[in-house]
């Protein structure tokens, strides 16, 4: 039976846990998992046995009195195969450092610390912040920022936790792995993405529809956008695996997804002069996307010149920016913008 609520109070219910549907791939790893030691969750009182669910996301709100903040995205993980799914697919290892973005509870944390990650955690609410920081009091494989992601200095932060990271073999790199605020999907992205100096590997967990329209848009599909190009200029992105919508509390009204970017050396981006030029004819092209090049990228260059540019690229002279690949635009920014 669920608990009741008293009048005036912010305690949550506790509901009958919902059935959480696993791919065969979660199915395998969960039988090996049944098979290999139990795992302990480190607390604030000790080690406890059982792996985060509905009921222990709740008791964790519940200790401070919190329900989740639609302006924040807050959507928490209740099924821990799922945040099993997300170490794996990141290839999390003893000694690894790893950024996560919107711990909440500390379901994520916890088994990227059981993994043997040494974790930066950035918290936007301190009530979060909190939880997680007195959840995990008792190790010294986590550090938690309460600042605004898409504020905050990342790049400084996590240099700095790398420098500081209690290892004989510093890791030059770290990786992302994250369940993220909905809302702020496609900040961290363009955050992130373009540090590969710093990030080896970044694994998210989004809604579904951006990581479709990140990762699988195709040419000529009104989904294809200048994201797609920063995508593809900074990494190589790859869909993983659908999460179905009942895996969440609250449930959101959309299904999430699994996707990966593996981030590129400042050696391996396409060559153009600029990157700041090149991604301003990128989104010039795209403001105007049902217009063709030859008018929309006139503040560039005249018609004539553009035309030309586009016929020693290969391309028709009524070419529409939808219809570019990231090559394509390389050699055409090559071609036009000379710096």
């Amino acid at each position: 039976m669920a608990a009741t609520l008293k009048a005036g109070s912010h305690l949550l219910p506790l509901q009958p846990i919902p059935p959480y549907p696993l791919s065969p791939s979660s199915r395998s790893r969960t039988r090996a998992r049944h098979r290999r030691e139990e795992s302990y969750i480190a607390c604030s009182k000790g080690l406890r046995r059982s792996p985060d669910d509905y009921h222990a996301t709740l008791r964790a709100l519940n200790s401070k009195g919190r329900t989740p903040r639609k302006s924040l995205g807050q959507h928490y993980m209740l099924n821990n195969d799922i945040n099993e799914q997300l170490v794996n697919t990141a290839g999390v290892k003893e000694g690894d450092v790893v950024l996560e973005i919107g711990p909440g509870t500390g379901s994520l944390t916890n088994v990227l610390i059981g993994a043997g990650a040494t974790v930066l955690a950035i918290e936007k609410d301190p009530n979060m912040a909190s939880i997680v920081t007195e959840r995990f009091a008792k190790t010294n494989r986590l550090k938690v920022l309460q600042e605004d992601f898409v504020r905050c200095h990342i790049h400084s932060h996590m240099s700095s936790f790398l420098a500081s990271t209690d290892s004989v073999m510093k890791p030059r790199c770290a990786k992302v792995v994250a369940n993220i605020p909905f809302n702020i999907s496609t900040d961290v992205v363009k955050q992130i993405l373009p540090m590969g100096d710093i990030f080896s590997e970044v694994v998210l967990l989004l809604q579904e529809e951006t990581a479709v329209r990140l990762v699988v848009s195709a040419l000529r599909t009104s989904e294809y956008r200048p994201i797609n190009i920063f995508v593809n200029f900074y990494s190589v992105p790859e869909y993983k695996f659908n999460v179905p919508r009942m895996n969440f509390f609250p449930q959101p009204n959309v299904d999430a997804a699994v996707v990966t970017f593996r981030l590129k050396k400042a050696a391996d981006y396409p060559p153009v002069s600029s990157t700041r030029s090149f991604f301003s004819m990128v989104n010039s092209a795209f403001n105007g996307k049902r217009k063709m090049l030859r008018k929309s990228l006139q503040h560039l260059c005249t018609a004539v010149e553009i035309e030309k540019a586009l016929e020693e690229v290969g391309l028709p002279a009524t070419s529409r920016p939808g219809e570019l690949t990231l090559d394509d635009f390389v050699n055409l920014h090559n071609l036009m913008v000379k710096d």
